[in-house]
């Protein structure tokens, strides 16, 4: 009799024609780091070295564009200076056996004009100002009133991701996720909320889908489609975002997402019951909800998720993947030191004892 051992967190996985060590993942968080110009710094090509040990690291969320641009210190892919920085940081990665995604964001209506060429407004699906106060160089500032798409400016926004998307591959990254999830411009096209055209791109859920359908099959043409997986919030509120029926709206996403069959479907399940969009989906379901070992454990074990991503875990942790073959105990992470600053909570979390601190060449 042959017995199949229990899939587990350090199970190796092929991902398409990417072979992962482990189920771990390291979730894409922003730390508001970037130097002059939006470039990563030779001290963010540390941060990501000293985490290579993971299955795969998803960077923080990086602009497609200037007008993309939403908060301080976040890092760009659409200039040379980002481009070389971005390459620091995918040299130290693969140079210690990692893999890393580039998560690709644009952050539509959730700008402020400080952050925008010429000043202009901030773009989205609909003229709906969310509630809330915008991050600025100034400090906060309430949100303004968004201008609405032209329908012949959508082609545009697609076109920012595919060539945001060449140049992460010249980047040396290894693929691509989109953001479209907490609120930014992807999903205020998904939701019913902040979505109220009357043209293609809006009032039926196939309509509010397209743009995430056009977006993820073009930077599926640059890098082929088992280099991109896609982020979803289904029953995320930040940045004041809602719809009158979640269920439909995403299950319908999952269902086109078929079609384009991107390597993985990466949810940030909150309370939502995510396990239909997990069953509907064809490729790999990633899981992301504060989740620890024990139930990373589970859920891989139960065939509930294929992946596992860890946020906050990760920041304390640089050696994540270590501390839990060892079962070791986590430090706990400052949240006071999460965005912005220097080194202090960014590259100075020791490994567990024993171990030694990596750090790039160019730091």
């Amino acid at each position: 009799m042959t017995t199949t051992a229990a899939i587990n967190l350090f199970t190796p996985l092929m991902m398409a024609d990417l072979q992962l060590p482990s189920r771990i993942v390291m979730a894409p968080m922003t730390r508001s780091r970037a130097g002059a110009g939006n470039a990563p710094t030779c001290m963010m090509a540390t941060y990501y070295l000293q985490r290579a040990g993971a299955g795969l690291i998803i960077s923080e969320a990086t602009q497609v564009s200037p007008q993309a641009v939403g908060y301080p210190g976040t890092p760009g892919i659409h200039s040379y200076d980002q481009i070389a920085g971005w390459r620091n940081v995918t040299d130290a990665v693969h140079g210690a056996g990692g893999r890393i995604f580039v998560q690709l964001w644009h952050v539509g209506r959730i700008s402020h004009p400080s952050w925008q060429p010429d000043g202009q407004l901030p773009v989205a699906p609909s003229a709906i100002r969310p509630a809330g106060e915008a991050m600025t160089a100034d400090g906060m500032q309430p949100f303004v009133t968004p201008r609405a798409l032209d329908t012949d400016e959508i082609p545009g926004i697609v076109e920012q991701f595919a060539r945001a998307a060449a140049n992460a591959r010249a980047a040396g990254f290894d693929g691509a996720e989109l953001h479209a999830a907490n609120g930014y411009l992807l999903d205020q096209f998904l939701r019913d909320g902040s979505n109220r055209r009357t043209d293609r791109y809006g009032g039926s859920a196939e309509n509010r889908c397209r743009l995430l359908l056009e977006v993820t099959a073009a930077v599926g043409d640059v890098l082929g489609a088992g280099r991109v997986g896609v982020r979803l919030s289904p029953d995320g509120t930040f940045n004041d975002m809602h719809d009158s029926d979640p269920v439909r709206t995403f299950g319908t996403a999952v269902q086109l997402l078929n079609r384009i069959r991107p390597a993985y479907l990466h949810v940030s399940e909150g309370k939502y019951d995510c396990s239909p969009l997990r069953r509907a989906f064809n490729g790999l379901y990633m899981a992301n909800s504060g989740y620890d070992f024990a139930r990373g454990s589970a859920a891989l074990a139960s065939g509930t998720a294929d992946l596992i991503a860890y946020g906050t875990s990760f920041i304390a942790n640089p050696d994540l993947p270590a501390r839990f073959a060892d079962n070791l105990p986590l430090a706990p992470a400052d949240p006071a030191t999460f965005y912005g600053g220097d080194k202090r909570g960014y590259t100075d979390y020791p490994p567990a004892a024993g171990r030694r601190m990596a750090a790039s060449e160019c730091d």
